[in-house]
């Protein structure tokens, strides 16, 4: 019988003190990971992974040390991409402190896996690309909802010919965001000012172009307007702040084949639709509504016929009809999934496509849709150049 073979390997993880940090990448995916024993590869391998938690804060990287039984952590991210311990750096950092870093971790020769948007624009998210492919290192960023279950569903009904021809989709994103005056907000406040890197135009079309791109085909061309509805809220402190970036964005999206999609994304609508975020997709032969988890579909058969009459009551109840996709699938957490992943990519050298090349596509498409919104008109998208 052969030995097990566990290769450990240490990750850099700068930002935990941050609440995607800490939530969605430290405690429901690497501390999950090493709960359950690690990424088994095979009956004999196995990649243990070894976080070095660190941030700004010293106080709050000890609590968080604590809960998860004594991992090590520093305020000095210099000092630990110096330590060869450490063969991946992991970066949930505020958007303007993520290029710096990232550059410096390629500098160490660490692999590069991070958050999105990978940099406040186009240009320096393009020469961190380049920079990483010119050292040899191995890179990735987060796109996390093309493993949401809700979405692997939709792709499973595109693969098996379900919608025909797909026609359009339409996306529903955002809640309502408390201003922190009364009711505790849900959000940080470096979110709502454009001075520290926030925006939803930045955070949120970088998402939907890793979606639109992966599911339904590429993005050709997209007319977007942006809003900040909301004028003050109330930070961490429970002092008052003016808000200075957009918190609403309206935007509309040609796409490969002759779909349109178009996606509204806001901080500031109360939310009466199934989930949080919702994708209709119509097509010729049938339609879904997919939320986080689960997807309804209704076939070109089962389709109502209605007629406009606003004088009578409505006969038809338009919930009716549809049927819900089955779950015939354990889906993990979807950060879980993509990590682990990108470990296998590291260790083995596994296929791994959500490159710092794809996360500048997402920067491109928020680029274009803060220029749509300043100069009221469609921007078209042009191929990236990746060589100097």
């Amino acid at each position: 019988m052969s030995d097990n073979t566990v290769y450990r390997v240490g990750i850099i993880m700068n930002g935990v003190t941050g609440r995607m940090g800490l939530n969605q990448h430290l405690r429901r995916s690497i501390y999950a990971i090493m709960q359950e024993g690690g990424v088994k590869l095979s009956e004999t391998e196995t990649i243990m992974p070894e976080p070095l938690l660190v941030g700004r804060n010293e106080a709050k990287l000890a609590a968080i040390s604590r809960e998860f039984g004594g991992l090590p952590y520093s305020t000095d991210w210099k000092g630990a991409l110096a330590n060869s311990k450490y063969s991946i750096y992991f970066d949930a950092q505020t958007t303007d402190r993520r290029a710096e870093a990232v550059r410096e971790a390629v500098k160490a020769g660490k692999n590069i896996y991070c958050e999105k948007p990978v940099a406040e624009s186009l240009q320096t998210a393009l020469d961190l690309y380049k920079t990483a492919q010119k050292a040899g290192v191995k890179h990735g960023v987060v796109q996390d909802k093309l493993w949401l279950p809700g979405l692997l569903k939709l792709k499973t009904l595109i693969d098996l010919g379900f919608f025909g021809r797909i026609l359009s989709v339409r996306g529903e994103f955002g809640y309502w965001v408390f201003e922190g005056d009364t009711v505790p907000t849900q959000r940080p406040s470096w979110n709502y000012r454009k001075e520290d890197g926030g925006g939803i135009i930045i955070d949120m079309l970088c998402h939907w172009r890793y979606v639109l791109d992966n599911i339904f085909g590429a993005v050709k061309s997209v007319s977007c307007l942006g809003a900040t509805h909301i004028l003050e809220r109330w930070d961490e402190a429970g002092k008052p702040y003016k808000c200075t970036a957009d918190d609403s964005a309206y935007a509309t999206f040609q796409l490969e084949g002759d779909i349109v999609a178009h996606f509204n994304s806001s901080w500031n609508v109360r939310v009466r639709r199934d989930d949080l975020l919702t994708l209709q997709v119509d097509g010729t032969k049938g339609t879904a509504v997919a939320g986080l988890r689960d997807c309804w579909i209704q076939h070109y058969g089962a389709t109502p016929r209605p007629t406009w009459n606003p004088d009578v009551p409505q006969p038809i109840d338009f919930f009716e009809g549809w049927q819900k996709v089955p779950e015939q699938d354990v889906f993990d957490n979807a950060f879980k999934r993509q990590w682990e992943l990108f470990l296998r990519h590291v260790v083995k050298n596994e296929p791994f496509p959500w490159t710092l090349l794809e996360g500048a596509k997402g920067v491109q498409l928020a680029e274009a849709g803060l220029e749509s919104w300043k100069r009221r008109c469609w921007v078209d998208l042009e191929p990236l150049a990746t060589s100097d």
